[in-house]
């Protein structure tokens, strides 16, 4: 929050499953009460995507005009004074990142089509994520990094957290799929995160045995989604 309320950009970093875009999205309800102009980016995120585009009928029929131009959340948030949310901000291409540097460190976007520039208005600012262990990422350029906050999001170290927040969503999961609860979940929540831990660690919780490290980030989302998948087949298998 103290971020957001300076001219630099906030950077939500870590590993798939530690709430980064919980927490963004939260942020931009809790700031601005529209949490709305999100660009989600991929491999494919072009520039148009994330500056402009245009209405082609409309140019082809006029030319460049601003009634052909197609803003983008980041020019909405720009135009109305917003926070813009970026996801997943290293999966698109590096010179697509670096579209932002103008944008974050001058606070305006020019349209040279139209021989203009849009200044963003007070209040603008941009909350992206990243994964800093997921393949096919590609690495934030130092002069954009330059321009953000980074608060790295960690997996939670305490076993006893770990298992309030897995049985936490556990519940509300099965609440929601009207799915049964086992007597021992807590046991079952237990058992699976000590395996996971193993593996994320490389070894088993006495040492005494080298583990293979998985690819994978085995997050404590991901053990969410294992007992909630677990209860589905449960409740499947009670079916039948």
């Amino acid at each position: 929050v103290a971020t957001l309320a300076t001219d630099r950009a906030l950077l939500l970093l870590g590993v798939p499953g530690t709430a980064k875009s919980w927490v963004s999205e939260h942020l931009a309800a809790a700031i601005m009460g529209d949490s709305t102009l999100i660009v989600q980016c991929t491999a494919g995120t072009d520039e148009n995507q994330i500056r402009y585009g245009w209405n082609y009928a409309q140019l082809l029929a006029k030319g460049p005009s601003q009634d052909a131009l197609v803003p983008t959340p980041l020019y909405r948030a720009m135009q109305d004074g917003k926070l813009c949310r970026l996801e997943e901000l290293t999966r698109m291409g590096s010179d697509v990142q670096d579209t932002l540097i103008t944008v974050l460190s001058e606070k305006m976007m020019p349209i040279p089509e139209l021989n203009t520039s849009i200044y963003a208005q007070r209040g603008f600012n941009i909350i992206a994520t990243a994964n800093n262990r997921d393949k096919g990422v590609n690495e934030l350029s130092s002069a954009l990094k330059r321009r953000f906050n980074v608060v790295v999001l960690p997996l939670p170290e305490d076993m006893a957290e770990e298992v309030a927040i897995v049985s936490k969503r556990v519940g509300e999961m099965a609440g929601g799929l009207d799915l049964p609860v086992p007597k021992n979940v807590g046991e079952e929540i237990a058992r699976v995160l000590t395996i996971f831990r193993e593996l994320r660690s490389g070894a088993t919780a006495d040492g005494k045995v080298t583990l293979k490290t998985p690819s994978g980030s085995l997050s404590t989302a991901s053990i969410g989604a294992v007992r909630a998948d677990d209860g589905k087949s449960m409740k499947r298998t009670a079916a039948l």
